[in-house]
C-alpha cells in the first residue's frame, strides 16, 4: 500500500504541472473576470452560458453570496441572453435570506437561477430551498443525478413542475443505491421527465448516452438542450446538438476550487490524459519556437 501511494504521488507530481498548463486551454482562471473573458467567444459560437462559482472550503457565506451577486451583475452588464447562474446552496448554508437576495437580483436581471447537486445528504435541503423561492423568481432549475435512486421520485414531484431540470450522471453514490449504473440511472430520469413542458438539459459528455436522451425527449415533445462542462472535450457533443437541432450551453466555472475539481475529473477519466498532455506539449513547443 505504501509503495502504491508513493508511486501515485510521484506520478501526480510529474503530471500536475503539465495538466495545469493544458488546463489553460480548457478552463478560465479563478476570477469572475477570467470567466467573463470567455463569454464573447462562446456567444460567437452560438453557445449559451451558465456561470458557476466554485468556492473554497469554509469560505464565509457573505463572501460566497457577494461573488454570486457579482456574477449576476456581470452577465447583465454584458447583455448575455439566456444566461444562467448555477448556485451551490450548501456553500450558502441553505440560508434563506441569502438565497432570497440571489433570487431578487436574478429576477431584476432576467436571468435563470439553477441549483447544482452535491452529496445525497444535501439533496432534500437544496430542493426545499428552491421550493421556498418559487414565489420570488419565475426561472428556477435543479440538477438530478442518475446515480441517486431518489432522483426518479424527484423527477415526478409536483414541486418541480415548471422548473428546468439538468440531468447528470452524478459524482457521488448514495446509500440507497450503491454501485448504481450512472448511465442507466441517467436514462431512467430522462424517461421520467419525457413528456413534461418545462425544459430538460442533457448534461453529459458521452455522445451515445446523450443521443439516446435527446431522442427520447424529442419524441415526447419535451424541450431540451445540451449542457456541457467547460474543461472537458466538447466537439462531439456540439456536433450532436447541431444534428438534433437543439441549443447548446456551456457551464463556465470559476473560483479557486475549480482547478482541483477539474483535475479530479481528469484522474477519473484516463482517456482524457493523452489529449490534455498533448495540448501541454504543444503549448511548450509553441512557447519555445516563439
Amino acid at each position: 500500500m505504501r509503495l502504491r501511494d508513493a508511486v501515485r504521488s510521484q506520478v501526480q507530481a510529474c503530471v500536475h504541472p503539465l495538466l495545469a498548463r493544458a488546463a489553460r486551454a480548457y478552463v478560465p482562471g479563478p476570477r469572475l473576470e477570467d470567466a467573463m473573458a470567455w463569454v464573447p467567444g462562446l456567444q460567437a459560437q452560438g453557445l449559451s452560458v451558465t456561470l458557476g462559482y466554485f468556492n473554497a472550503d469554509a469560505e464565509p457565506v457573505p463572501t460566497v453570496l457577494a461573488t454570486n451577486l457579482a456574477a449576476i451583475d456581470a452577465l447583465a452588464q454584458a447583455g448575455v441572453p439566456r444566461s444562467h447562474l448555477s448556485v451551490k446552496a450548501p456553500a450558502l448554508g441553505h440560508d434563506g435570506a441569502a438565497l432570497r437576495d440571489l433570487a431578487g437580483r436574478a429576477t431584476e436581471a432576467g436571468q435563470a437561477l439553477h441549483f447544482d447537486a452535491h452529496g445525497p445528504d444535501t439533496a432534500q435541503s437544496t430542493l426545499d430551498a428552491v421550493q421556498a423561492l418559487r414565489n420570488l423568481h419565475p426561472a428556477l432549475g435543479v440538477t438530478l443525478p442518475g446515480r441517486w435512486r431518489r432522483s426518479l421520485h424527484d423527477a415526478t414531484a409536483a414541486t418541480l413542475d415548471g422548473m428546468r431540470v439538468r440531468v447528470v450522471k452524478g459524482q457521488w453514490d448514495c446509500a440507497q443505491s450503491p454501485g448504481r449504473d450512472p448511465a442507466a440511472g441517467f436514462l431512467a430520469v430522462i424517461d421520467r421527465l419525457a413528456g413534461r413542458d418545462a425544459p430538460v438539459a442533457v448534461a453529459t459528455h458521452d455522445p451515445g448516452l446523450a443521443r439516446l436522451a435527446l431522442q427520447r425527449l424529442q419524441r415526447a415533445g419535451t424541450p431540451c438542450e445540451v449542457e456541457l462542462l467547460c474543461g472537458l472535450p466538447r466537439a462531439p457533443m456540439l456536433a450532436l446538438a447541431r444534428a438534433h437541432a437543439v441549443p447548446a450551453r456551456l457551464y463556465l466555472p470559476f473560483g479557486q476550487a475549480w482547478l482541483p475539481y477539474a483535475f479530479g475529473q481528469v484522474v477519473r477519466r484516463p482517456r482524457l490524459w493523452g489529449r490534455l498532455l498533448l495540448d501541454a506539449w504543444q503549448g511548450r513547443r509553441a512557447t519555445a519556437e516563439r
